[in-house]
């Protein structure tokens, strides 16, 4: 079993397991890859559905489900509650300049102000100009 996880903030997740690596794989091999929603770290990863999950290369098993946490909807909209309310209390008290202020990972989640692009990743992926964070607090 192989599980992909791979996230670089926004952009593509780069490749790493090429088509040659899946062919020489034991046969019933399964590769589960979790970064599809940003484009998949396997060669051969292409978004399937929970109605349709799996498919097959050469002898080996991909399952990549587009929006996994969908299969669960009540336990991870929970999970995701608890990672969150803490940064929704923060907004809500100090405004988002002021939480961004106070929290890096806010600053750096931040992508977008008054029309320009925060977003070093998105800017390159994309081709466009961004501007330091700093700039918009």
């Amino acid at each position: 079993v192989v599980i992909g996880s791979v996230l670089v903030p926004g952009a593509r997740a780069p490749h790493l397991v090429d088509h040659e690596m899946v062919l020489g794989m034991r046969p019933g091999s399964v590769l589960v890859d979790i970064a599809v929603d940003q484009g998949g770290c396997f060669e051969d990863s292409h978004p399937t559905t929970h109605a349709d999950p799996t498919f097959v290369v050469g002898d080996s098993v991909f399952y990549c489900v587009a929006n996994m946490p969908g299969a669960v909807p009540h336990t991870s909209t929970y999970a995701l509650t608890n990672a969150t309310m803490r940064y929704v209390v923060l907004l809500a008290d100090e405004g988002w300049r002021g939480a961004c202020g106070l929290r890096g990972e806010l600053r750096r989640g931040l992508a977008t102000h008054g029309g320009r692009l925060v977003s070093a990743p998105v800017g390159e992926a994309l081709g466009i100009e961004s501007v330091g964070v700093s700039e918009v607090l």
